[in-house]
């Protein structure tokens, strides 16, 4: 378990800060390369299947690392992991990429941003949760600063495309939420790492089995050397290295302040997609991130008053 901040030694609270700020930078890379490789005439199955398929490997790795001197796994466990990999994974990985073919990567950032709000909510239905003020103020501004930067997106391409894009990608928010709420009890019977490697491998094979059933076998080996290049890098340093990243940041600092440090995650992703993608940057999209991240703190500052 980790131990407190304040407990931790300077040296190993450096490298956890470092860690959380690196894996955050990392994820928040993954819809820049998408954006970029779209530029390829890619589209979306073939795209978020050689991301897995190159990913395969490394998470297939990091579970028998994880599951060394553990027991197998049960049927119930397997029903989970499938279940989880599924929902979590595949389903909540191809709604983003297929939204980003319609959405700037800042404002995919900010609706992704909103997953801890929709894991609120799940609670609050599922298991009537308890919901502080401060949960809601935050909820309420965070919400509003997304609608803002929407709304800028919306005037700027007004042919319901950015609609489709952020309903899309909303939908692999709530995916997403939904593994959360319901991974904790497998989370502590299997671990964390052996879970997510076991259920990102079942992702994969989804993703590859999409393909296969939609698309030509021999399609992929048509696509440009810079699309094979662009999902080897997004497989690594924007899917399982920043897995590991914040897993060992996890370790050293704690949930908590690992998941404060990853509000960075919004601001790499405007700042590269201004340098890197030539998005725009306005007042109205400023202030709407500075609106989201700071609705999200006091979202998580209220979840340690629940």
């Amino acid at each position: 378990m980790a131990q407190p901040a304040a407990a931790v030694a300077p040296q190993r609270f450096t490298s956890g800060l470092v860690l959380a700020v690196a894996g955050a930078i990392a994820f928040s890379g993954k819809a820049i390369i998408v954006k970029l490789a779209y530029r390829h005439s890619v589209d979306a199955v073939t795209l978020i299947m050689l991301r897995m398929l190159f990913a395969l490997p490394l998470f297939l790795v990091m579970a028998w690392w994880a599951s060394r001197g553990k027991p197998p796994l049960t049927r119930r466990d397997w029903a989970g992991v499938v279940g989880l990999g599924v929902t979590g994974y595949y389903l909540a990985s191809f709604l983003d990429f297929a939204g980003l073919a319609y959405i700037s990567a800042s404002l995919e950032r900010l609706i992704l941003y909103l997953t801890p709000t929709l894991v609120l909510a799940l609670g609050w239905m599922l298991y009537r949760k308890r919901i502080t003020r401060l949960q809601l103020v935050g909820v309420a501004v965070s919400y509003g600063g997304t609608l803002l930067v929407f709304g800028q997106e919306l005037t700027m391409q007004a042919d319901g495309r950015t609609a489709w894009g952020a309903l899309l990608v909303f939908a692999s928010a709530v995916s997403y939420a939904v593994y959360l709420v319901y991974s904790s009890q497998l989370v502590q019977r299997l671990g964390s790492l052996r879970l997510v490697g076991l259920a990102t491998s079942v992702a994969c094979l989804c993703c590859i089995a999409q393909y296969l059933a939609l698309r030509p076998v021999g399609l992929a080996l048509t696509l440009p050397a810079e699309v094979m290049w662009l999902s080897v890098l997004n497989a690594t340093a924007c899917t399982a290295a920043p897995v590991l990243m914040v897993m060992m940041a996890v370790e050293r600092i704690g949930a908590g302040l690992a998941s404060q440090v990853g509000m960075v995650g919004p601001l790499s992703t405007i700042v590269m997609g201004i340098f890197i993608l030539g998005e725009p940057f306005t007042a109205w999209i400023a202030a709407g991130t500075v609106l989201v991240v700071g609705g999200i703190y006091l979202f998580t500052r209220g979840a340690r008053q629940a």
